[in-house]
C-alpha cells in the first residue's frame, strides 16, 4: 500500500527545524537589507547576575534593516505607491479614511522628521498611547523610521498601569490624542489618565505630543510642561519640507516593547528585535493567512496595543504591501452584530482575524446568523472572504463548526475557519493551519495548495521555526495525546523574543529555569496528537486536580458548550474536602431574556453534567453551575480572567462573599467582577436554602 504524499504544510516544517540556517536565510532574500547579515542564525550563551549562564541566540547577525522602509518606501519605490496601504473605519466616530501607500510615506517621514526635531534618536524610546485612528500607526511607523524604539500601550489604560510602563521604558516622548471612544459610552478624555501617570511615575517624559480629536479637545496644552501640538508640528514641518529618510538599524536591535498584562507583579516587557521580526512576518503573512501582496486585504479585528495587532494590523500587511483595515469599534453594538460582515463586504476582506470572545458576542446577538446571511451572505456581499482566523482564547469546537458552515455556504471557494496559538512572547502564531504553504518553499509562489484538514478544538500544526513539545512536569516528552506542559524547543523562530526589556535574569526565571534551560515554557497546557495537531487546553495554572486526576479547564468548557443552550462558559475548581478540588463553571446561556437566577434549573444541569460525563469521564462531574449575563470577566483582549474567578469562588467557600480580588488593569470591563460577586452569592445563599431543606426532610424522615 503506498503511503500517503507527505503534505507541503509539513514539509516547510520538517525543513525549518531541521536545517534553520537554510530555511531562514532563504526567507532573508525576501526583505530589503540595508547591510546584509553575515548568517541566519547564531547561538551563544549569556550570563546572568548570579553568575548562571543559560543558551541564547539572535537572527541575522551583521544585518542592518529598517522595518519601515520594507513597510512603505520599497513599495512605492517598485512603482505601488497608488495602492491602498490603510482603510480606516470608525462607527464610533463616524469617520472613515484611506491612504493610499504614497500618502502613507508622506505621513511617516514627516512625522519622523518631527521626532528628529524633538530630540528623539535611535535607540531612544516612544511610547504610545493611542486609540485606534491612523495617527497612531504613523507613530508606531516613524518611530521606527528614526531607529527609535516604540511601545505602546492600549488607549484608556489607567493611570497606574500606564505609569508602570513609563517608568519600565523611560520614554523619550509620548505620543497621544486628546481622547478615545469606547463603544457607545462615547469619548474618554486621556488628559487626566495621562497626567496621573506621570505624577505616579519617578520618571517624567519631557515631550508629549497631542493628536486632537474634535470629538473631545485636549485643552489646554502646556508647552512648559513640554506638551506639543501633533498636527500643528506636522504642519510646520510639511510647510518647510522637513522630512526624514530611513534610519537602518542592527538586526538585533530592538524595534519595539510590549508589555504583557501583568496579573501578578510587573508586567514584562517583550522586546522585537528587527530582522527577525521582518522576517518572520513576512513569511507569515503569506504562508499562514495567504495574503500575498497588492490587492489583497486583510482585516484584523483587534487593538495595535495587543500584539496581535502589532503584527496583524500594522507590519505584516504593509510587509506584504497588501491594504489593511484599520477598524474603530466593537463586535456587537457600533452599531449591532452586523458591523464585521459591513466590514467584509465593504472592503472585500480576504483575509479576517478576531477573537472567538468577539464570535461569542455576535452569537449571543445574532443567535440564527440572520446579519451574517440574510443581510450580507445571501446577497453575495462576503465571496472575497477566504478565511477566518481566531485566536487569544481557546475557540470552543462549536464555534469553529458553526462558522465554517456559513462560510461554506456564503464565502469564497474553500474558506475555511482556523484556529491559531501564540502569545505576546512569540509575536505571530506558533500554530494554524497555512492557507498557502508554498510561500515556505518559494517567497514568490501564490499557489493556494489545499491546506491541511481542520480538526475543531485544535489549533493547528506548529508553524516553521517554532519545535513545539509536551513534557511532564520532569522536562521530559509524554506520548501523543496526553497532556502535559506546553513547552518549545530552542531557537525560537525569528519573530519571536530573547530577551525582556533590561531585566535578562527575569527572562530566565520565567521561562528558562523551570527545565533547566532545555526548553522555552510557554506557561500553557495541552496535547499534540499522532499527526502533529496541537490542542492548547488551559494555562498551566488553570489545571485542576481532581481526586489526583489532572484536568483542563479548556476540556470541561468545550464539554459544556456542545449544548446548545450554552453560548460560553468558563471553568475554575472550588475547593472540596474529598477529592481536593471540584471543576465549576459559569456560563452564559444563548438567549437574548437571559433567566434571573443564578442557579439553572435541574434539567439544564443534568443535561450539562451528562455532557461532560460523556466527553471527559464521571470523575470530571461539576461541583456546580452558576448562569448569567456579564459575569465573565475578561481581558481586552479577548481572554478569559479564570482567575478572578477561581479566587472569587475561593473566597465565597469560606464566607468571604465582599473579599477583594486583584484585577489585573487590563480587564475589559470591571463591572463584570461585581456581577460575578453577586451571582455567586445568590447561588450559595440557594444552596444554602436547599441544604436546609434536605435537613429538614431527613430529619422528618
Amino acid at each position: 500500500m503506498a503511503r500517503p504524499t507527505e503534505h507541503i504544510q509539513d514539509k516547510v516544517y520538517k525543513r525549518s527545524i531541521q536545517d534553520p540556517e537554510a530555511f531562514w536565510s532563504k526567507q532573508a532574500e525576501n526583505v530589503h537589507w540595508h547591510k546584509k547579515p553575515e548568517k541566519a542564525f547564531e547561538k551563544k550563551q549569556k550570563k546572568l547576575s548570579n553568575g548562571t549562564e543559560h543558551a541564547h541566540w539572535s537572527w541575522f547577525p551583521g544585518g542592518e534593516i529598517s522595518t519601515t522602509y520594507n513597510c512603505i518606501d520599497r513599495h512605492v519605490l517598485a512603482g505601488n505607491g497608488d495602492n491602498l496601504a490603510i482603510c480606516w473605519d470608525s462607527p464610533v466616530a463616524g469617520e472613515k479614511q484611506k491612504f493610499t501607500y504614497s500618502q502613507l510615506l508622506e505621513e511617516v517621514e514627516t512625522l519622523a522628521g518631527v521626532l528628529t526635531e524633538e530630540g528623539v534618536g535611535k535607540g531612544d524610546v516612544v511610547l504610545i498611547y493611542m486609540p485606534m485612528v491612523p495617527a497612531a500607526l504613523f507613530a508606531m511607523l516613524a518611530s521606527a523610521r528614526i531607529g527609535a524604539i516604540h511601545t505602546v500601550v492600549f488607549g484608556g489604560f489607567s493611570p497606574s498601569a500606564l505609569a508602570q510602563r513609563i517608568e519600565a521604558s523611560r520614554p523619550k516622548a509620548i505620543m497621544t490624542a486628546s481622547c478615545g471612544i469606547e463603544g457607545t459610552k462615547g469619548p474618554v478624555g486621556y488628559k487626566k489618565l495621562l497626567e496621573g501617570a506621570i505624577q505616579k511615575s519617578k520618571f517624567k517624559p519631557p515631550r508629549t505630543l497631542v493628536w486632537q480629536r474634535k470629538q473631545l479637545v485636549w485643552e489646554p496644552i502646556v508647552e512648559r510642561q513640554g506638551e506639543r501640538s501633533w498636527q500643528g508640528l506636522v504642519s510646520s514641518a510639511k510647510k518647510r519640507g522637513v522630512k526624514k529618510d530611513a534610519v537602518p538599524v542592527d538586526s538585533d536591535d530592538g524595534l519595539y516593547i510590549i508589555y504583557t498584562s501583568g496579573t501578578t507583579g510587573l508586567p514584562k516587557g517583550v522586546v522585537r528585535t528587527a530582522g527577525g521580526h521582518a522576517v518572520g512576518l513576512n513569511l507569515s503573512i503569506k504562508y499562514l493567512f495567504g495574503i500575498h501582496g497588492p490587492g489583497d486585504v486583510m482585516f484584523t479585528a483587534s487593538d495595535i496595543g495587543w500584539v496581535v495587532g502589532h503584527s496583524y494590523i500594522v507590519y505584516a500587511p504593509l510587509l506584504a504591501g497588501a491594504t489593511t483595515v484599520l477598524f474603530e469599534g466593537k463586535p456587537v453594538g457600533t452599531p449591532d452584530a452586523s458591523t464585521f460582515w459591513r466590514i467584509v463586504e465593504e472592503y472585500k476582506v480576504n483575509t479576517m482575524f478576531t477573537a472567538p470572545t468577539a464570535l461569542r458576542a455576535i452569537r449571543r446577538e445574532d443567535g440564527d446568523n440572520d446579519f451574517f446571511e440574510g443581510m450580507y451572505g445571501e446577497k453575495g456581499g462576503l465571496k472575497s472572504l477566504r478565511a477566518l482566523f481566531l485566536a487569544g482564547e481557546r475557540s470552543e469546537p462549536s464555534i469553529v463548526q458553526m462558522y465554517q458552515k456559513l462560510l461554506a455556504k456564503h464565502c469564497a471557494p474553500g474558506a475555511v475557519v482556523v484556529d491559531n496559538w501564540w502569545s505576546s512572547e512569540s509575536g505571530s502564531p506558533i500554530s494554524g493551519i497555512a492557507l498557502s504553504a508554498a510561500a515556505g518553499e518559494d517567497f514568490n509562489s501564490s499557489l493556494r495548495h489545499k491546506p491541511l484538514p481542520i480538526k475543531p478544538g485544535s489549533a493547528g500544526k506548529a508553524m516553521p521555526g517554532f519545535d513545539v513539545r509536551v513534557v511532564d512536569d520532569e522536562g521530559n516528552e509524554v506520548p501523543p495525546g496526553s497532556m502535559g506542559n506546553i513547552v518549545m524547543g530552542i531557537p525560537l523562530a525569528p519573530t519571536a523574543f530573547t530577551t525582556l526589556w533590561e531585566d535578562e535574569d527575569r527572562f530566565y526565571r520565567g521561562y528558562m529555569k523551570r527545565f533547566d534551560g532545555k526548553w522555552i515554557d510557554t506557561g500553557d497546557a495541552g496535547m499534540i496528537d499522532e499527526e502533529g495537531y496541537i490542542s492548547i487546553m488551559a494555562r498551566s495554572d488553570d489545571i485542576i486536580n481532581v481526586a489526583a486526576h489532572r484536568f483542563s479547564t479548556g476540556a470541561i468548557e468545550q464539554a459544556i458548550t456542545t449544548h446548545p443552550e450554552i453560548a460560553e462558559a468558563a471553568v475554575v475548581g472550588i475547593p472540596d474536602a474529598l477529592k481536593g478540588h471540584l471543576p465549576f463553571a459559569f456560563i452564559t446561556l444563548a438567549t437574548h431574556h437571559h433567566p434571573n437566577p443564578a442557579v439553572p434549573n435541574q434539567k439544564l444541569f443534568k443535561e450539562v453534567q451528562l455532557l461532560v460525563r460523556e466527553q471527559i469521564g464521571a470523575i470530571a462531574s461539576l461541583g456546580g453551575i452558576i448562569q448569567g449575563k456579564g459575569m465573565i470577566p475578561k481581558t481586552r483582549s479577548g481572554k478569559t480572567l479564570r482567575r478572578v474567578l477561581r479566587e472569587l469562588i475561593e473566597n465565597a467557600t469560606h464566607g468571604e462573599f465582599e473579599k477583594n480580588v486583584q484585577v489585573p488593569t487590563t480587564i475589559e470591563d470591571v463591572e463584570a467582577v461585581e456581577i460575578a460577586k453577586k451571582k455567586i452569592k445568590e447561588y450559595f445563599d440557594e444552596r444554602g436554602k436547599h441544604i436546609h431543606k434536605a435537613i429538614e426532610v431527613k430529619a422528618k424522615l
